[in-house]
């Protein structure tokens, strides 16, 4: 058997155990005493040795359970068990916290054989001494090892289960602590994005539309005119701090999208979420272009939310995620070949990114998706049907300035 760890309850066992087998050779002596037994001097003599070598095997640090020196000390005990119910046969009592210690020390293959050996012994032992025979003759010693083995199997039982729920509640707090550090990192990316749309919406376009009118306003001027010099300087410090708030911007900007363009970003996303289950694919269509942060960031959150809606509900075996570059706009398209849902049974409150509909469980995917789309004037459109894959695709129109480039 392995090695019970369990403090409170193994303490108590062991020294019940102990008081158990000692006061029961203590027994044994002081009754073939008082009885004066002929051979009253050998059982105290083996009494006392067997107690001496109970002792001494309890202390030692190498006796446990399924080794060698546990089954050597116990064959000792036994031999000098087997000597004492030679001499009296109140040593049969001892074959009790026998039954504990055999089932304890040795693997249960050779701890159920060995009781049903030692209760052959006591009954043996009582006949051969000449004992009236009774029922109890051989009720007592079977009862007992009865008892000894339910004991041990039921202590058995109670400590897997409370293993099970130890490790139970670690697994539980490790993920209370993982799932805390990811809502903090999902809190602290969400709030990054958003002060770079903001950045972006707000600041950064207004500084635009100011450096146009400067420069309207400074081809309207005279190059003699006493406010010239004083609207090129303001057009310039629009100018710069226009490139100052594109750099918070860029600093803002997702991890994902910090090493490198908005194709390599959707690229290691592919790779990351292929494995042996599902296959992802991911093309360019048209000639790339840069694009603004917002638009970056919303491009790579939708096709993320997309795949892992395909992943995790709609049992796909293959996905793809097309870019698409076109003149006036840029799409992003995430196409699986999953089970597919029913989009118009769903009420928008319970909008989803994926065919997790048929759990019943409802999300914000989709509205997150369609708000995202709409703060950047784009569309989103899904299409599904059961058992025929789901698209979702994301349509941005490209910002444009005055020269063809883009106004923030």
């Amino acid at each position: 058997m392995e090695t019970r760890v369990h403090p409170p309850v193994a303490a108590a066992l062991r020294l019940c155990l102990h008081a158990l087998l000692l006061g029961l050779l203590a027994l044994a002596a002081v009754k073939a005493v008082s009885d004066g037994d002929s051979r009253s001097a050998g059982v105290v003599v083996v009494s006392c040795v067997l107690a001496a070598v109970y002792a001494a095997g309890a202390l030692a640090p190498v006796v446990q359970p399924g080794t060698r020196a546990g089954a050597c000390w116990l064959a000792v005990l036994g031999a000098l068990w087997l000597v004492l119910l030679a001499l009296s046969p109140d040593g049969l009592w001892v074959a009790f916290p026998l039954y504990f210690l055999q089932l304890h020390l040795l693997p249960m293959r050779w701890g159920l054989p060995a009781v049903v050996v030692t209760a052959a012994a006591a009954i043996t032992s009582f006949l051969v001494h000449g004992q009236a025979v009774t029922p109890g003759t051989f009720i007592g010693p079977v009862l007992g090892a009865a008892v000894a083995v339910a004991t041990v199997f039921g202590y058995d039982a109670l400590f897997r289960e409370s293993e099970r729920r130890r490790e139970l509640i670690e697994e539980l707090v490790s993920t209370r602590a993982d799932l805390a550090a990811a809502e903090r990192t999902a809190g602290t990316l969400a709030e990054r994005e958003r002060l770079a749309r903001e950045i972006h919406d707000t600041l950064a376009q207004g500084l635009s539309s100011i450096q146009l009118l400067l420069r309207a306003a400074e081809r309207t001027l005279e190059p003699d005119a006493p406010a010239a010099p004083l609207v090129h300087q303001a057009r310039e410090a629009a100018q710069d701090n226009l490139a100052e708030a594109r750099r918070f911007v860029r600093a803002l900007t997702p991890p994902d999208l910090e090493n490198g363009s908005l194709a390599a970003a959707l690229e290691r996303l592919s790779a990351r979420t292929t494995d042996s289950a599902l296959t992802v694919q991911f093309a360019v269509s048209g000639t790339p272009v840069e694009l603004p942060t917002p638009y970056e960031v919303a491009l790579l959150r939708t096709a993320q939310s997309a795949l892992a809606n395909t992943v995790q509900h709609a049992g796909a075996r293959r996905a793809e995620i097309t870019l698409s570059f076109m003149d006036t706009s840029v799409s992003l398209d995430v196409v699986d070949d999953g089970h597919g849902f029913s989009p118009g049974l769903r009420p928008a409150a319970s909008d989803n990114t994926s065919p997790d509909s048929a759990t019943g469980t409802g999300g914000f995917g989709l509205p997150a998706m369609r708000s995202r789309a709409r703060s950047l004037g784009g569309t989103l459109s899904v299409e599904s049907a059961p058992g025929q894959g789901t698209a979702v695709a994301l349509t941005l129109p490209l910002p444009v300035g005055p020269n063809g480039q883009d106004s923030a």
